[in-house]
C-alpha cells in the first residue's frame, strides 16, 4: 500500500466507525424518548422503541464488522442505506404537507427495517481475509 492509499483506507474505516457510532446513539435517543418523540413524530411509542431497537443492533453489528469487511462493502451498503433514508424522509415530509398522519411512520418504519437488512447484508458478505482451503486429490 502507498502513501496516497494509506489515509484513504484510514478514513473509510474512521467513516464506516463514525456510522455505526451514530446509529448507536440515535437508538439511545430514540429508545429513552419513545413517547415524547413519538408525540411530536405522530407515530406510537413502540414503534419508535422497535426502530431504536433496529438501530442499536445495526448499528452495533457495523462497529463489529469493520475489520472483516471491505470498506467496498460498508461504502456500497451505506450508500444504499442513506439514499434510502433520503427517500424515506422525502416522502414522509411530502406526505405531512399534505397532511396526512403517517409521514412519521414512513421515516421511523424504514429506520426500524432497514437498519436489520443492513447488518444482515453486511454479515452475509463475504468476509475480507477468507482464503479457500485447499481441496487435496485422493492419489496426493
Amino acid at each position: 500500500m502507498n502513501r496516497v492509499e494509506a489515509p484513504l483506507v484510514t478514513r473509510r474505516t474512521v467513516g464506516a466507525i463514525a456510522d455505526g457510532v451514530f446509529k448507536v446513539l440515535l437508538a439511545v435517543v430514540y429508545i429513552a424518548g419513545a413517547a415524547p418523540l413519538g408525540r411530536l413524530l405522530g407515530v406510537p411509542a413502540w414503534l419508535m422503541v422497535a426502530s431504536g431497537a433496529a438501530l442499536l443492533a445495526g448499528g452495533g453489528i457495523e462497529i463489529g464488522y469493520v475489520r472483516s469487511r471491505s470498506m467496498r462493502t460498508y461504502v456500497r451498503l451505506m450508500v444504499a442505506y442513506d439514499i434510502g433514508w433520503a427517500l424515506a424522509a422525502l416522502v414522509g415530509l411530502l406526505m405531512a404537507w399534505r397532511g396526512s398522519g403517517v409521514g412519521g411512520e414512513v421515516w421511523i418504519g424504514y429506520q426500524a427495517v432497514a437498519p436489520v437488512v443492513f447488518a444482515v447484508l453486511l454479515a452475509a458478505a463475504t468476509p475480507m481475509h477468507a482464503h479457500p482451503v485447499p481441496v487435496r486429490c485422493a492419489s496426493q
